[in-house]
């Protein structure tokens, strides 16, 4: 059984943690579209379910991989957009501030989405 002290262990998560630093472009673009579709379709149902399942995909993975202030910052929005979800009344009101909060964090995740403290 691999141990954290085990060298072939560390070697394996290290290449698992390259491997996903290399699709994290393609995660936020995701994160990005879904994004755009609650723009020019307004935060109905479909485009913010789109967008709760790209950030929650990424929440739920990026820490694991050594991402861990970018898998914080997708699960806080993710909550605000299923939050979204259960009130789709107030959802037109919320959406412009979440947009904002999605912007940011594209933009930060864009300098260095391995970084260790988030900076709006």
């Amino acid at each position: 059984m691999a141990t954290l002290i085990d060298p072939d262990f560390r070697a394996r998560m290290r290449a698992l943690n390259e491997k996903y630093a290399t699709r994290v472009p393609a995660l936020m673009q995701a994160i990005k579209q879904a994004s755009g579709r609650c723009d020019s379709e307004g935060p109905r149902l479909e485009p913010l379910t789109a967008l709760h399942g790209a950030l929650h995909t990424v929440a739920g993975s990026a820490a694991t991989f050594g991402f861990a202030v970018l898998g914080q910052e997708c699960r806080r929005i993710e909550q605000q957009v299923r939050a979204m979800l259960n009130a789709p009344a107030q959802a037109v009101a919320e959406w412009p501030a979440v947009r904002g909060q999605v912007e940011t964090l594209l933009h930060w995740a864009a300098l260095d989405a391995g970084a260790t403290h988030f900076s709006a």
